[in-house]
């Protein structure tokens, strides 16, 4: 495994571990307390909501998918590489 393989295999599981076990969810946003949404990080079939192409959690069809997102620790999200807070379409999330 190369090196930038084993950099993006960590940070994913850190960002899968991070994002599962924080249980807390805020109900009126329906996502869990002090996170935020990534987009164009998540590994095909790991991302944590529908895409504009599809209805549910874990339907990316490709890696870094650029509509679909993962919940990440608030201020993490724009310090990852490729990791946006918009959706490819430009809308806020």
């Amino acid at each position: 495994m190369d090196k930038k393989k084993l950099v993006m295999t960590a940070m994913s599981a850190f960002i899968a571990l991070a994002a599962s076990t924080n249980a807390l969810a805020d109900s009126k946003k329906n996502k869990p307390a002090d996170m935020e949404r990534c987009y164009g990080i998540a590994r095909a079939g790991m991302n944590d909501c529908a895409t504009s192409t599809a209805s549910c959690a874990s339907s990316a069809t490709k890696d870094r998918q650029a509509d679909a997102f993962i919940f990440t620790p608030k201020g993490l999200c724009t310090r990852i590489a490729g990791g946006s807070l918009t959706a490819n379409n430009g809308e806020k999330k």
